[in-house]
């Protein structure tokens, strides 16, 4: 009786465990899949023709030394991303520009807050 009581307890521990490392792989696979959307938007949104989603470093300034944007580019981004994922970017809120890293972070956020309110 108290071995089937531990064999339980186990089996629901596992299962816990299972199902926690399912949903974080999960999550961070879509996390990649928005993050190479990004870039594919980023691309096609500013005319970027020698640039492909692998040259976009993940962690890389998009201004400045990194990719070289500047402030029209990004309202020409920030309309893009508006329309490909339904996300409002405000003008006071720049970090969310910092990297693909962080509008990737922003947008996944934006959605969980969506689906939520649903």
């Amino acid at each position: 009786m108290i071995c089937a009581g531990i064999f339980d307890i186990t089996i629901a521990i596992f299962l816990q465990l299972y199902y926690t490392l399912k949903s974080l792989g999960l999550r961070q696979y879509q996390m990649e899949a928005v993050k190479q959307r990004v870039k594919e938007v980023i691309i096609s949104a500013l005319e970027l023709e020698d640039v492909t989603p692998e040259d976009i470093v993940d962690s890389a300034p998009l201004f400045g030394e990194g990719l070289g944007l500047d402030s029209i580019d990004a309202l020409e981004l920030g309309l893009a991303l508006k329309k490909e994922f339904g996300v409002e970017f405000s003008s006071d809120n720049t970090e969310n520009f910092a990297s693909v890293n962080a509008l990737a972070e922003y947008i996944t956020a934006e959605k969980a807050k969506d689906k939520k309110n649903d």
